[in-house]
Protein backbone atom coordinates (compact mmCIF):
# COMPACT_ATOMS: atom_id res chain seq x y z
CA UNK A 1 0.00 0.00 0.00
CA UNK A 2 2.97 2.37 0.84
CA UNK A 3 4.49 1.71 -2.36
CA UNK A 4 1.36 2.14 -4.41
CA UNK A 5 1.13 5.93 -2.81
CA UNK A 6 4.73 6.70 -3.20
CA UNK A 7 4.24 5.33 -6.72
CA UNK A 8 0.79 7.82 -7.11
CA UNK A 9 2.48 10.68 -5.65
CA UNK A 10 5.67 10.55 -8.27
CA UNK A 11 3.07 9.97 -11.25
CA UNK A 12 1.75 13.06 -10.23
CA UNK A 13 5.22 14.71 -9.52
CA UNK A 14 6.40 13.36 -12.70
CA UNK A 15 3.23 14.43 -14.81
CA UNK A 16 3.82 18.36 -13.20
CA UNK A 17 7.35 17.94 -14.17
CA UNK A 18 6.67 17.26 -17.59
CA UNK A 19 4.23 20.43 -17.97
CA UNK A 20 0.63 20.85 -18.19
CA UNK A 21 -1.36 18.14 -19.42
CA UNK A 22 -1.27 17.40 -23.32
CA UNK A 23 -5.06 18.82 -23.82
CA UNK A 24 -4.16 22.09 -22.17
CA UNK A 25 -0.95 22.02 -23.77
CA UNK A 26 -0.77 21.72 -27.69
CA UNK A 27 3.49 22.43 -27.71
CA UNK A 28 6.60 21.97 -25.72
CA UNK A 29 9.78 24.30 -25.70
CA UNK A 30 12.50 22.00 -26.39
CA UNK A 31 15.97 23.67 -27.53
CA UNK A 32 14.30 27.01 -27.51
CA UNK A 33 11.62 25.57 -30.17
CA UNK A 34 8.16 24.71 -30.28
CA UNK A 35 7.40 21.25 -30.73
CA UNK A 36 4.65 20.97 -32.15
CA UNK A 37 2.67 17.68 -32.05
CA UNK A 38 1.30 17.76 -36.13
CA UNK A 39 4.76 17.21 -37.18
CA UNK A 40 6.75 13.92 -37.46
CA UNK A 41 10.19 13.16 -35.13
CA UNK A 42 12.52 14.20 -37.01
CA UNK A 43 10.61 17.41 -38.42
CA UNK A 44 10.65 18.38 -34.71
CA UNK A 45 14.18 17.45 -33.35
CA UNK A 46 15.65 19.67 -36.35
CA UNK A 47 14.32 22.63 -34.88
CA UNK A 48 15.79 21.87 -31.38
CA UNK A 49 18.80 23.79 -30.57
CA UNK A 50 19.78 21.16 -27.95
CA UNK A 51 19.47 18.27 -30.60
CA UNK A 52 21.89 19.19 -33.31
CA UNK A 53 24.12 16.34 -32.82
CA UNK A 54 21.19 14.01 -32.76
CA UNK A 55 19.94 14.98 -35.74
CA UNK A 56 23.51 15.07 -37.31
CA UNK A 57 23.69 11.15 -36.29
CA UNK A 58 20.25 10.28 -37.34
CA UNK A 59 21.25 11.76 -40.94
CA UNK A 60 24.27 9.54 -41.01
CA UNK A 61 23.11 6.75 -40.13
CA UNK A 62 20.40 7.20 -42.71
CA UNK A 63 17.46 6.87 -40.33
CA UNK A 64 15.56 10.12 -41.50
CA UNK A 65 13.55 8.01 -43.19
CA UNK A 66 12.12 5.66 -40.71
CA UNK A 67 11.69 8.14 -37.88
CA UNK A 68 9.55 9.80 -40.59
CA UNK A 69 7.48 6.66 -40.87
CA UNK A 70 4.26 6.35 -39.61
CA UNK A 71 5.03 5.01 -36.03
CA UNK A 72 4.32 5.19 -33.38
CA UNK A 73 7.54 5.26 -32.14
CA UNK A 74 9.18 6.39 -28.69
CA UNK A 75 12.23 8.32 -29.07
CA UNK A 76 15.11 8.68 -25.79
CA UNK A 77 16.62 11.76 -27.36
CA UNK A 78 19.65 13.05 -25.97
CA UNK A 79 20.85 16.42 -25.76
CA UNK A 80 23.81 17.57 -27.09
CA UNK A 81 25.41 17.82 -23.65
CA UNK A 82 24.72 14.02 -23.45
CA UNK A 83 26.74 13.30 -26.34
CA UNK A 84 29.68 16.00 -24.81
CA UNK A 85 29.84 13.57 -21.90
CA UNK A 86 31.08 10.60 -24.10
CA UNK A 87 34.45 10.32 -24.56
CA UNK A 88 36.49 12.48 -26.84
CA UNK A 89 36.64 11.12 -30.33
CA UNK A 90 33.57 9.01 -29.61
CA UNK A 91 30.96 11.25 -31.82
CA UNK A 92 33.00 12.00 -34.80
CA UNK A 93 34.01 8.12 -35.05
CA UNK A 94 30.66 7.45 -34.97
CA UNK A 95 29.82 9.48 -37.90
CA UNK A 96 32.00 8.25 -40.45
CA UNK A 97 30.30 6.82 -43.25
CA UNK A 98 32.22 3.28 -42.24
CA UNK A 99 30.56 3.02 -38.91
CA UNK A 100 27.11 3.46 -40.03
CA UNK A 101 26.39 0.35 -38.78
CA UNK A 102 27.86 0.85 -35.26
CA UNK A 103 25.67 4.61 -35.65
CA UNK A 104 22.28 2.86 -36.41
CA UNK A 105 23.07 0.43 -33.22
CA UNK A 106 23.50 2.95 -30.58
CA UNK A 107 20.46 5.44 -32.53
CA UNK A 108 18.10 2.25 -32.83
CA UNK A 109 18.82 1.34 -28.50
CA UNK A 110 17.22 5.04 -28.05
CA UNK A 111 14.06 3.91 -29.38
CA UNK A 112 11.05 1.86 -28.57
CA UNK A 113 7.64 0.93 -30.63
CA UNK A 114 4.63 2.52 -29.62
CA UNK A 115 3.81 5.29 -28.08
CA UNK A 116 4.76 5.39 -24.20
CA UNK A 117 3.92 8.50 -22.47
CA UNK A 118 4.99 9.42 -19.32
CA UNK A 119 1.44 8.12 -17.72
CA UNK A 120 2.36 4.26 -19.58
CA UNK A 121 6.16 4.67 -18.15
CA UNK A 122 5.23 5.15 -14.75
CA UNK A 123 2.06 2.28 -14.67
CA UNK A 124 4.61 -0.17 -16.24
CA UNK A 125 7.02 1.09 -13.27
CA UNK A 126 3.96 0.49 -10.63
CA UNK A 127 3.59 -3.02 -11.90
CA UNK A 128 6.59 -4.25 -12.04
CA UNK A 129 7.01 -2.76 -8.76
CA UNK A 130 9.85 -0.01 -8.85
CA UNK A 131 11.49 -1.06 -12.76
CA UNK A 132 10.04 -1.97 -15.75
CA UNK A 133 11.84 -3.21 -18.81
CA UNK A 134 11.26 -2.61 -22.64
CA UNK A 135 12.67 -4.01 -25.96
CA UNK A 136 14.27 -1.58 -27.97
CA UNK A 137 13.71 -1.34 -31.59
CA UNK A 138 17.77 -2.24 -31.38
CA UNK A 139 17.02 -5.64 -29.85
CA UNK A 140 18.49 -4.54 -26.41
CA UNK A 141 16.72 -3.72 -23.45
CA UNK A 142 16.20 -0.51 -21.03
CA UNK A 143 14.80 -0.23 -17.97
CA UNK A 144 12.60 2.36 -16.51
CA UNK A 145 13.07 3.24 -12.67
CA UNK A 146 12.42 5.84 -10.18
CA UNK A 147 15.22 8.15 -8.10
CA UNK A 148 13.49 10.22 -5.84
CA UNK A 149 10.87 12.25 -8.06
CA UNK A 150 13.08 11.48 -10.72
CA UNK A 151 12.04 8.99 -14.10
CA UNK A 152 15.72 7.33 -15.06
CA UNK A 153 16.04 4.93 -18.12
CA UNK A 154 18.73 2.42 -17.21
CA UNK A 155 20.89 0.60 -20.19
CA UNK A 156 22.38 -2.67 -21.06
CA UNK A 157 26.28 -1.19 -19.23
CA UNK A 158 24.44 0.51 -16.18
CA UNK A 159 24.20 4.06 -17.41
CA UNK A 160 21.65 5.59 -16.52
CA UNK A 161 20.03 8.57 -18.06
CA UNK A 162 17.32 11.19 -16.45
CA UNK A 163 14.35 12.27 -18.40
CA UNK A 164 14.46 15.88 -18.41
CA UNK A 165 11.49 16.38 -20.81
CA UNK A 166 8.91 13.85 -21.25
CA UNK A 167 5.44 13.88 -23.03
CA UNK A 168 6.72 15.80 -26.41
CA UNK A 169 4.35 14.29 -28.53
CA UNK A 170 5.02 14.26 -32.38
CA UNK A 171 2.77 12.74 -35.06
CA UNK A 172 4.23 9.20 -34.97
CA UNK A 173 5.00 8.81 -31.29
CA UNK A 174 6.68 10.68 -28.48
CA UNK A 175 9.83 11.84 -27.30
CA UNK A 176 11.64 12.35 -24.02
CA UNK A 177 14.65 14.14 -23.54
CA UNK A 178 17.19 12.25 -21.31
CA UNK A 179 20.48 13.94 -20.55
CA UNK A 180 23.36 10.83 -21.14
CA UNK A 181 23.51 8.48 -24.31
CA UNK A 182 21.95 5.02 -23.54
CA UNK A 183 24.65 2.10 -24.15
CA UNK A 184 23.65 -1.09 -25.64
CA UNK A 185 26.21 -4.44 -24.93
Amino acid sequence: MKISKILSTAVVAFTMMAGTASFAQKTKMVGGAEMYPTKNIVENAMNSKDHTTLVAAVKAAGLVETLQGKGPFTVFAPTNMAFDKLPNGTVETLLKPENKKMLQGVLTYHVVSGKWSAADVMAAIKKGNGTAEVKTVQGGKLWFMMDGKDVWVKDEKGGKAKIMIADVNQSNGVIHVIDTVLMHK
